[in-house]
């Protein structure tokens, strides 16, 4: 069952049978689990076609396995995309995207709001693979502008920045990059597509960790591209898409794959060659996941919201970062980008400093104190010394960390229990400023 039997098919809908047929031998309702490496031909001459992009079938679970098929549908289909690859890790995903699209000598423009992990992989990692990164305030979109020059093959940003919670302006981005030819990649971790499809906004490549609330449990690791099938890689800035390809059968991606060039050239070549395989089990995993997406979500922002609301009139609390408190100034882009929640996942700042951020964390006992975020439970982390730790401090102001911040992913508990847990705590840290004064 598909979506192209009927396209006025709805996101729940979607996120329970796209991409599934059922198995004609054993009927299983469920997708089964393809625990395999490789797979029969028919022939040598059906084997030389699959190597050749030649029609659909598969080779090797390294490039495409029947369970994984089903959730790449699945995820492409909730981001109203034409394809997907699912990989190993949401890092592995963001690095394969880009350098498929980037090679030694070309940029890309990133904003500076980004996960701390992000933001080492461009700064630190992508030199060394000849590709620069130009960071830019995502807020000041003229700076987005300038930063572009003909050596940029991208621009990058995250939905909600981690852990800044900045919004990005997604249809002005996308306008930006396309005046210049270059497509738009966002990461959609912290929103899943049921909060918002970047795709309909301009977005033309949208990145997951699916390790994140596509899994929603903490159980797997895992990463997946999404490709909108809709920008332009005849324009002459991207030769390789173009250029004749002697294992095409001396054919161009753009030839054998048309609106789907991107997705198979990161499948065929980087995925291929690179091998960050997403094992079958873990694909089974994120289809569970996905068939309750939308529950979770609607749960984890109405938790998220009461929270935050808790924490802003908090006396150990200086301040509370969620776009859609009132008095944010990101109300009026939520608004518009958002409209059913900013998500689970907020930061806010501990009066005193370092040592009582320190103190709430230690002191926590319902919440988890992990370096993750969209579980099913409620999660904390103190991201100056873990996630943003590899950071400069000026790297760090940059990506919108400081000492007193702490960052929390709100899980599924009883709002109850999550609130008396987060007061027990500001308590106990309010004691370190005491002693402190």
């Amino acid at each position: 069952m598909t979506n192209e039997r009927n396209q006025s098919f709805h996101f729940d809908t979607i996120a329970l049978h796209e991409g599934q047929t059922v198995d004609p031998i054993t009927r299983s309702r469920a997708v089964p689990i393809y625990q395999t490496t490789s797979y029969l031909f028919d022939s040598t001459e059906h084997a030389a076609e699959l190597f050749k992009m030649n029609g659909e079938g598969y080779i090797y679970s390294r490039n495409a396995n029947p369970t994984i098929d089903v959730f790449e549908k699945r995820l492409a289909g909730l981001e109203g995309g034409v394809g997907a690859f699912a990989v190993s890790s949401g890092q592995a995903a963001i690095a394969l995207a880009l350098l498929t699209i980037a090679k030694s000598g070309d940029e890309i423009v990133a904003t500076n709001a980004l996960y701390g992990g992000t933001f080492a992989l461009f700064a630190k990692t992508f030199p060394r693979f000849g590709v620069n990164v130009r960071f830019v305030d995502g807020n000041d979109l003229s700076a987005v502008e300038a930063a572009i020059n003909e050596k940029t093959k991208a621009v990058y940003t995250e939905t909600i920045g981690n852990p800044s919670l900045q919004i990005a302006d997604i249809e002005a981005l996308s306008q930006i990059a396309h005046q210049h030819e270059v497509p738009l990649v966002i990461d959609n971790t912290f929103t899943t597509p049921y909060l918002i499809q970047p795709i309909a906004f301009g977005a033309d490549i949208v990145i997951h960790s699916t390790t994140k609330f596509i899994g929603g449990h903490g159980t797997s690791i895992g990463g997946a591209i999404v490709d909108a099938g809709t920008f332009n890689w005849e324009n002459g800035k991207f030769p390789e898409f173009t250029e004749v390809n002697p294992n095409l059968n001396h054919r161009s991606f753009v030839e054998v794959a048309q609106e789907k060039a991107f997705i198979a050239k990161v499948r065929f070549e980087l995925g291929h060659d690179l091998g960050a395989s997403l094992s079958p089990f873990n694909g089974w995993l994120f289809i569970q996941g996905l068939e309750s997406l939308s529950f979770r979500v609607k749960q984890h922002v109405s938790n998220a919201q009461k929270v935050a609301e808790y924490l802003a009139h908090h006396e150990q609390v200086s301040w509370v970062n969620y776009p859609t408190l009132e008095g944010n100034p990101q109300n009026d882009i939520a608004k518009k980008y958002l409209p059913k929640g900013a998500g689970s996942i907020f930061s806010f700042g501990i009066k005193g400093g370092l040592e009582p951020a320190k103190r709430f964390i230690n002191s926590v006992q319902l919440l988890s104190h992990v370096a993750n975020i969209g579980d099913s439970k409620t999660l904390v982390i103190h991201p100056a010394s873990t996630s943003h730790s590899r950071l400069s401090p000026e790297e760090q102001v940059r990506t919108g960390v400081t000492p007193e911040l702490v960052r929390i992913s709100v899980g599924l508990e009883d709002i109850d229990d999550i609130i008396v847990d987060i007061d027990q705590a500001l308590k106990l840290a309010s004691l370190t400023v005491q002693t402190v004064k």
